[in-house]
């Protein structure tokens, strides 16, 4: 499907407001219909960057993707949650605790499929302004097809919502991070990153209400490793619901975390609302912890959303899901690949690396996790 990026400045809602004007008078087409998918955490540990190292000295990711791609490249809009910086290797490749990733993952990303690469996450300054810069050039450069959230380059950049056309339908999207591990945004750049502030959230939702037919929040946010909601999220949730939003996707955690529609609190909280996805979990990682609850670092989802129109031309979430996801790790070239659990074998989770670290995880761990989290929605 042609997909056509719009970067609108809340100056033309606001001016719609002022006005009265009906910002979204206009008719959808016969029966739109849109298909919205999103991953969780591209977490570039160094064992994963080995995995992706040439003899050359290049990289290449696309074994991570091999197995996945078709459904991310199928859907019509994909969402991916870079939770490194794609700072190139002038800064020097690194895993955790301070980030730097090389830039071709941002190839292996948009050769996947993905449209919407999410940066507002709690690393994104791990390589200070120049990496943000360094990132933010990179996707100009070489895919401004794709459509980059949280960092900016400029204020007036980031005074734009960003809202996608596809099936007649103006999508918003947008994103921000909980902070930056305490690294202050640059004096110099107070633009660079999108957080999570009350007012200046409250604002977008409301522009956003204005532009678009529907709106995406993209929240990094939770308490890490933890399988249900935090105050913060449930906080924000309501936030978000009570502003516009019709759909929220959360990331950070590091493991998956349920979901559940969330009501206005001007109907009493009692309506269908906004659906919320607490958090994907990672799409990819290879973590150093060790111990029990390691093996749920190693499942992922994939949120699966069709957007339609209701009898009063109004886009509603006509079906969602989710589709759970395992890495699979290896030792040597290429040994990092993201499977769907469903096409995952007790046979190659008896031989995942993982193991090593946390002997609970089988194949049975991960279906059983996935039941626990999602009860009957994810396959």
């Amino acid at each position: 499907m042609y997909l056509t990026h719009l970067r609108l400045t809340k100056q033309i809602a606001a001016l719609a407001i002022a006005l009265s004007l009906p910002a979204r008078a206009r008719e959808l087409p016969p029966d739109p219909s849109v298909t919205l998918v999103m991953v969780g955490d591209i977490l570039l540990h160094t064992p994963v960057e080995d995995a992706a190292r040439r003899a050359d000295g290049s990289y290449d990711y696309t074994h991570i993707f091999s197995e996945t791609s078709d459904m991310i490249s199928a859907a019509d809009i994909a969402l991916v949650n870079e939770e490194v910086i794609i700072g190139g290797e002038e800064l020097g490749v690194s895993g955790y605790p301070a980030f730097n990733a090389p830039y071709e993952v941002g190839d292996a990303l948009t050769g996947a499929g993905f449209d919407v690469v999410l940066h507002a996450t709690n690393h994104v300054l791990d390589k200070g302004a120049k990496g943000v810069r360094n990132c933010y050039a990179y996707w100009e450069e070489n895919h401004p097809e794709t459509e980059v959230l949280g960092i900016h380059d400029s204020t007036e950049d980031q005074s734009h919502i960003s809202v996608i056309n596809a099936g007649g339908m103006d999508i918003a999207f947008l994103n921000y991070t909980y902070g930056t591990n305490g690294i202050p945004v640059p004096s110099d750049m107070p633009y660079a990153v999108d957080l999570l502030d009350e007012d200046r959230v409250i604002a977008d939702l409301k522009a956003a209400e204005e532009m678009a037919d529907f709106t995406v929040v993209c929240p990094h946010w939770g308490t890490e490793y933890r399988l249900t909601p935090d105050s913060s999220q449930l906080k924000w949730a309501q936030i978000f619901a009570d502003n516009g939003a019709d759909l929220v996707i959360g990331t950070h955690p590091h493991v998956i975390e349920p979901v559940e529609w969330v009501g206005s609190s001007a109907d009493g909280g009692d309506e269908r609302g906004t659906l919320v996805y607490y958090s994907l979990g990672n799409y990819v990682n290879w973590t150093s912890g060790t111990g029990v609850g390691t093996a749920n670092r190693m499942v992922g989802g994939m949120a699966e959303v069709t957007l339609t129109a209701d009898a009063d031309g109004n886009v509603v979430i006509s079906d969602y899901g989710v589709t759970a996801l395992v890495t699979d790790l290896r030792h040597g070239q290429d040994g990092v690949t993201v499977y769907r659990l469903s096409d995952y074998t007790p046979e190659l989770a008896d031989a995942n690396e993982i193991r090593s670290q946390d002997a609970s995880f089988t194949y049975e761990y991960c279906t059983e996790l996935c039941d626990d989290v999602w009860g009957d929605l994810w396959e």
